[in-house]
């Protein structure tokens, strides 16, 4: 456990793809969480101008830059930045302004001594309690359909599996081997640390849905492939 959040570094895994809008405005935002961070920017092969972004601009205001050569996932991508991380905690920060950086400063509450023991911290889109702009009736409802099938596989009680904000104590998410390249990550990591009967809190957060006109990437596929995740994983890994 760790002693006080003055103490506490959080290394920040910014996967981007093609974020050449948001990505600054992202990376100022976790500047200014009011937490020592370690930001790590992993491109994942971005062509819209984002890779010129970083080299004349972000590539500045940030700890590190991974730069793949062509996209290889959002898994891919959050397994190199994890293997680079230095911090005390760990953490998931998407390149999009769906979430604000100004949660780690709960999230982090449950690492505290004190507080609680945790290993894991999820930040939950659906656990009522910050900010919360409404949704897709049928965006939400897969997610939250997941997210059953993963309590149930996991025997978890998880409000959000799909959440972006996952923040791990480094020894545990640098000790997990990952497989996913893609968005199955987010299952995958979450039957892991059930396996490893890790200590799992949540923590309520505030969430700005960008809709698909707006750039979002994740799609029906994406939903089947969780699944197929999410059995995979909790019986045949």
């Amino acid at each position: 456990m760790l002693k006080a959040k003055e103490d506490v570094v959080i290394s920040v895994v910014i996967p981007c793809y093609n974020e050449v809008d948001t990505l600054e405005n992202v990376v100022e935002q976790v500047r200014n969480c009011g937490l020592t961070t370690e930001i790590i920017l992993v491109d994942d092969g971005s062509t819209d101008g984002t890779r010129k972004l970083i080299r004349e601009v972000v590539g500045k205001k940030v700890d590190k830059v991974l730069l793949h050569k062509h996209n290889m996932g959002k898994g891919a991508a959050l397994k190199h930045g994890f293997a680079a991380a230095t911090g005390d905690l760990v953490i998931v920060q998407d390149a999009d302004l769906e979430y604000n950086p100004k949660d780690f400063m709960r999230l982090v509450e449950p690492f505290i001594y004190g507080a609680a023991d945790a290993d894991v911290v999820y930040g939950s889109r659906y656990a009522r309690g910050g900010k919360y702009r409404v949704e897709g009736f049928y965006h939400e409802l897969g997610n939250k359909l997941l997210t059953i099938a993963s309590n149930i596989c996991c025997d978890l009680s998880l409000t959000d599996m799909e959440t972006c904000y996952k923040m791990f104590r480094r020894d545990v998410i640098q000790s997990i081997p990952l497989k996913e390249r893609r968005f199955g990550f987010e299952p995958e990591v979450t039957a892991k640390i059930a396996k490893r009967r890790c200590k799992v809190y949540e923590i309520p957060i505030e969430y700005h849905p960008r809709t698909f006109e707006q750039g979002k990437k994740i799609g029906l596929k994406d939903a089947f492939r969780a699944l197929y995740c999410i059995i995979k994983y909790n019986f045949f890994d």
